[in-house]
């Protein structure tokens, strides 16, 4: 059996499909335990068949290198290395908005209580969280991994067993390439993914510290450089740059968690004595650190667009997290699509990428995508955050913006698991986009096959330089660096 059909048969089982001539699923029969599909659509069929195929590139995840996730322990950077650690990114925040209280919360987390007992905290608030794009990932993920149909007090040993049974040397690749047919990840840990698998488990470079906690830290000891001034800062991300730009695919800026993205163009004289202040330990007020920030976002945007790498920035909906202290400001998550469309026109030669479709405002994001020649838009995190929304989405970019400026998927997790299930709910989701197209006569069957490859794959290798990136990579050892 060659590596293609194994991919294709174990896509089309876990969709409910086993004959010929059976119905076609919609976008949530397909996660159906009765296997009870609705959609008697031939052009959905050829085109899950194309996507099965179809290698997929994603650009956005937060992994673990492997050899962390197969050393064991009790806990995985700080989070219970059990059948828990799956929920730890995301789920987890379903749990809290549903009403688990934190101790409970602490508790199903916590390495210790077997999992008959994690079970009964959670039993109470599965019934409402399973139903979300995160719980969907989670249910597909145990399913797909594991043989697990449900979890229940049944089963949640057996998906302990199955977890503790997963976790070996080459894993990742089983479940990314072998399962999900993803050929290289994006990742961005801080400041650098240091992986044993550089070409396959690539990285950004996370560039916010150098805008928003600038000083003497371990950017400036990893360059041997003592900061007295703002020009010795500058210095500082230079270096940075100089050593890393040839082997990252771009570097990220997460600052929309904490402040619009409304970055002005801000002389070096102006902030300068507030960075000598503020090195000093001095206070400084609100509006002097963002003039602060702002000279220093466009430092950093001239390197990386000096250095041909793509600027790739967190948009939209805020992650959730137990102790989180600022919670989302939904004014300014409103404001990113406004922020993003005056950033492209500030820096055109920059190319940008923003993340997650701006979500819930992706009707605005798309119109940003359609008025400039440097955004792009990237549907990480947006299949789980909503799949009926992502679904939506990618209909109306196809009829409203170019197609070479979208990428289809990143699974945002630490977690390598969910990554799986993530994937399945994002290739549903764009055959069925894609089909309703074509069925609705917008599309034809040949342009819609045709933006598969577009979308899953060749977008990014263009955009991202991956055979360039590759060729360099493969083999290499960072330690040696």
């Amino acid at each position: 059996m060659t590596r293609t059909k194994f991919i294709r048969r174990d896509f089309f089982q876990l969709l409910g499909i086993t004959g010929t001539g059976m119905a076609i699923p919609t976008l949530f029969s397909s996660f159906k335990e009765d296997g009870q599909p609705a959609n008697q659509s031939k052009s959905f069929r050829t085109l899950l068949e194309k996507i099965s195929d179809t290698p997929l590139i994603d650009t956005h995840e937060h992994l673990w290198d492997e050899v962390t996730r197969a050393a064991g322990g009790k806990y995985i950077d700080g989070k219970c290395n059990d059948w828990t650690l799956i929920m730890n990114h995301y789920l987890d925040s379903d749990m809290l908005s549903a009403g688990m209280s934190k101790a409970d919360y602490t508790r199903f987390f916590e390495y210790g209580p077997a999992p008959e007992e994690k079970w009964k905290i959670l039993e109470p608030w599965w019934l409402y969280i399973k139903n979300t794009g995160y719980g969907k990932a989670v249910e597909i993920t145990i399913r797909e991994l594991y043989g697990i149909p449900e979890l229940s007090a049944a089963t949640v040993e057996d998906v302990q067993r199955g977890f503790e049974g997963s976790v070996a040397p080459g894993f990742y690749k089983r479940i990314l390439r072998d399962k999900a047919n993803i050929q290289s990840c994006q990742v961005n840990q801080w400041p650098l993914m240091k992986s044993k698998m550089p070409d396959f488990l690539m990285t950004d470079m996370d560039v916010s510290a150098f805008i928003e906690t600038p000083g003497n830290n371990e950017y400036a000891e990893a360059a041997h450089l003592p900061v007295k001034t703002l020009e010795d800062w500058h210095k500082v991300i230079t270096w940075w740059f100089d050593r890393y730009s040839a082997y990252v695919v771009g570097v990220k800026i997460g600052l929309a968690y904490r402040r619009k993205l409304d970055f002005e163009q801000v002389d070096s004289a102006i902030p300068e004595q507030i960075f000598a202040r503020k090195l000093n330990g001095d206070l400084i007020t609100a509006e002097e650190q963002k003039k602060i920030e702002d000279h220093l976002f466009w430092y950093v945007i001239n390197e990386a667009t000096a250095n041909n790498l793509p600027v790739k920035m967190h948009t939209g909906y805020h992650a959730q997290w137990a102790d989180k202290n600022d919670q989302m400001n939904l004014y300014n998550v409103r404001n990113n699509p406004a922020d993003a469309s005056r950033l492209c026109d500030q820096s055109p030669e920059t190319r940008f990428v923003f993340f997650h479709i701006g979500y819930p405002y992706y009707e605005e994001m798309i119109s940003v995508a359609k008025q400039f020649h440097n955004a792009n838009i990237d549907m990480c995190w947006s299949w789980i955050i909503n799949p009926v929304a992502a679904k939506d989405f990618i209909k109306k970019y196809i009829a409203t913006a170019p197609t070479n400026k979208l990428f289809l998927f990143g699974g945002d997790y630490f977690p390598v698991e969910p990554v799986l299930g993530h994937s399945i709910i994002a290739k549903n989701g764009l055959a069925m986009a894609l089909s309703e197209l074509v069925e609705e006569g917008y599309l034809s069957i040949t342009d819609a096959l045709r933006y598969t490859d577009v979308l899953m794959h060749e977008n990014a290798e263009r955009f991202f330089q991956l055979e360039m990136k590759t060729a360099l990579l493969k083999g290499f050892d960072w330690d040696k660096a």
